[in-house]
C-alpha cells in the first residue's frame, strides 16, 4: 500500500486558560502559529487553517496567519481548511496564495469550499439564495486561474475577464483541494474541474465514505483529467492514555454539538454518541496506538492520499502542543509501520 501524507487542521477555535477561561483571539492566534511550529518540527506534511466570522473562531483570515506561519517553518505545506470561495473573489484567492506560495518557497496549497458556516456570506454582501451559483461560478474561474495562463471568463456572480493575466506567478503552480461533506454532486464537480478531493468526515463511520473515493476516481475517468490526491479530514485529540484524551475532549466535544445542533436543526446528542465516535466515528481520540490503529483502518478503508487530523480542541494550548507532537512523533511512525506490513 502506497504510504500517505500526514497533516494537522485548525479552524482557530478559541482555547481556554489553566483556568478554563476563554483566551482572547489575539492571544488565540499568537498560540496557533507556536502550533504549526511544533507540526514542523514534528514531521508533519501539512498544516492547514480555517476560514470562520463568528466569535467563537478567532481566524478570520487564514492567509495571513499562514504567511507568519511561513517565516517560522521550514518544510511542513501550508494552507487554508478551508476558504469560503463563494464569499471571497477567486481573482484574489489566486494572489493571495500565490503570494505566500512565494514567502513559504512553494509550499502553499488552496482547500476551496462552500462554508459550512455562512456568517461570511451577509458580512461580504451576498445572498443565501445563491449559494450554489455563487460556488459553481466562482470554482470554475479559480480552476482557469490556477493554470497561470490567460484568462477569458464570464458568469453572473462577477465581471467577465477578457485574456486576464494574474499575477504574481508561482515557480510550479499551486496546489488545490476542494472541500467536500458527502454529496455526490460536489464529488463529480472536484473531479469535473480537476482538483483533489478533501473529504470532511466529522461524523459516523469512515467506510460510509467509500462510495465517494470510488465515485471520484470513476468521475475523473470519465472527464479524461489526471488522478488527483484524496485526503480525509476528522477530529481528534492525542495524550499519552486514552483516558486523558477522553477526559481532556468530553465536556467540549458535547457543548460543540449542542451549540451547532441548535443552530443547524440537528438533534441534541444522545447518551452514547460520544463513545460510539471515539470507538468506531469520525473522532480519533486517544493514545498513540489507540489513535494510530483507527488511522491506519481509515487509510486502509478508502486508500487516501492524506490524512489530517483536526487537532484544535476547547483544551489549552500546550495540551493541542502534546497532541500535535505525539501525533508526529508516535501516531505517524506506527502508522506507517501498519501499513508497510499491508
Amino acid at each position: 500500500m502506497t504510504i500517505p501524507e500526514f497533516g494537522v487542521d485548525t479552524f482557530g477555535g478559541v482555547t481556554k486558560d489553566a483556568q478554563g477561561e476563554p483566551l482572547p483571539h489575539p492571544q488565540v492566534i499568537r498560540d496557533l502559529v507556536d502550533e504549526a511550529v511544533a507540526a514542523d518540527r514534528a514531521g508533519l506534511d501539512f498544516f492547514g487553517v480555517g476560514e470562520h466570522h463568528r466569535a467563537d473562531f478567532a481566524v478570520s483570515s487564514p492567509e495571513t496567519v499562514l504567511a507568519a506561519i511561513a517565516g517560522r517553518t521550514e518544510t511542513i505545506r501550508l494552507g487554508s481548511t478551508v476558504t469560503v470561495l463563494s464569499s471571497d473573489d477567486p481573482v484574489r484567492v489566486y494572489e493571495r496564495f500565490a503570494t505566500l506560495d512565494a514567502v513559504s518557497n512553494g509550499r502553499a496549497e488552496i482547500v476551496a469550499g462552500r462554508g459550512s458556516f455562512t456568517e461570511s456570506f451577509p458580512l461580504f454582501g451576498y445572498d443565501l439564495r445563491d449559494y450554489e451559483v455563487l460556488f459553481e461560478e466562482k470554482l470554475e474561474l479559480l480552476a482557469a486561474l490556477l493554470t497561470e495562463e490567460p484568462v477569458t471568463w464570464s458568469g453572473t456572480t462577477r465581471a467577465p475577464l477578457t485574456e486576464q493575466r494574474v499575477y504574481p506567478t508561482t515557480a510550479a503552480g499551486i496546489r488545490a483541494w476542494v472541500g467536500v461533506g458527502g454529496s455526490p454532486e460536489s464529488v463529480v464537480r472536484t473531479a469535473r474541474y480537476g482538483f483533489g478531493l478533501f473529504l470532511a468526515i466529522i461524523g459516523g463511520p469512515a467506510e460510509r465514505f467509500a462510495a465517494y473515493t470510488d465515485l471520484f476516481r470513476r468521475a475523473e475517468n470519465e472527464f479524461g483529467g489526471s488522478p488527483q490526491p484524496i485526503a480525509v479530514h476528522s477530529p481528534g485529540l492525542v495524550a499519552e492514555t486514552d483516558e486523558r484524551a477522553r477526559d481532556l475532549v468530553h465536556d467540549g466535544w458535547l457543548r460543540m454539538r449542542r451549540r451547532m445542533g441548535a443552530e443547524r436543526g440537528w438533534p441534541p446528542p444522545s447518551p452514547g454518541d460520544f463513545e460510539r465516535e471515539v470507538e468506531t466515528g469520525a473522532l480519533y481520540l486517544g493514545s498513540p496506538e489507540t489513535v494510530a490503529r483507527r488511522i491506519a483502518a481509515t487509510v486502509r478503508t478508502l486508500g487516501v492520499d492524506r490524512f489530517d487530523l483536526k487537532y484544535d480542541q476547547p483544551v489549552t494550548h500546550a495540551d493541542l502542543v502534546e497532541s500535535i507532537s505525539l501525533y508526529g512523533e508516535r501516531v505517524v511512525p506506527m502508522v506507517k509501520d501498519m501499513l508497510s506490513d499491508d
